[in-house]
């Protein structure tokens, strides 16, 4: 599967390591940046990634920041987009199954990097349950 990802200053070293992570589980990877620590809007890469999902190019997202708040708000301004804001393994899973999450978002300051693999891993290999959730969701989403 095709997963962009993208992250601001305060989730670029968790990136690094989530890559790494996608790369070992067999995924194609596109990097939409950012490249370092320097200081950065996280809305910018939130659309990179976004524009990606939408167009189908990436199947699914993963995006990055210090709380994981900011992406999953500005990931969340596209109809087409369901961004999951995640910080256990539980609502990651739950996020696929019931809510087929497209975008993953995760706080680098709020996890470490050990559970945020975990949780990367657990969300890529949920599948949605359809059903009585796809109703659900076609009342706020394009799916």
């Amino acid at each position: 599967m095709k997963v962009a990802i993208a992250c601001d200053h305060g989730g670029f070293v968790l990136k690094l390591e989530l890559m790494r992570v996608l790369k070992d589980m067999g995924h194609e990877v596109l990097d939409c940046g950012c490249d370092s620590e320097a200081s950065v809007d996280y809305p910018d890469f939130a659309a990179a990634v976004c524009d990606r999902v939408v167009d189908s190019s990436c199947a699914r997202g993963v995006l990055i920041c210090g709380t994981g708040i900011g992406m999953s708000m500005a990931a969340n301004r596209d109809k087409k987009i369901r961004a999951a804001l995640c910080h256990e393994i539980f609502t990651a899973r739950m996020s696929r199954e019931h809510n087929n999450a497209n975008v993953l978002c995760l706080g680098a300051r709020v996890i470490g990097p050990g559970l945020a693999g975990e949780m990367l891993r657990e969300w890529m290999n949920t599948e949605f349950a359809g059903g009585r959730h796809l109703r659900r969701i076609e009342k706020f989403s394009s799916c």
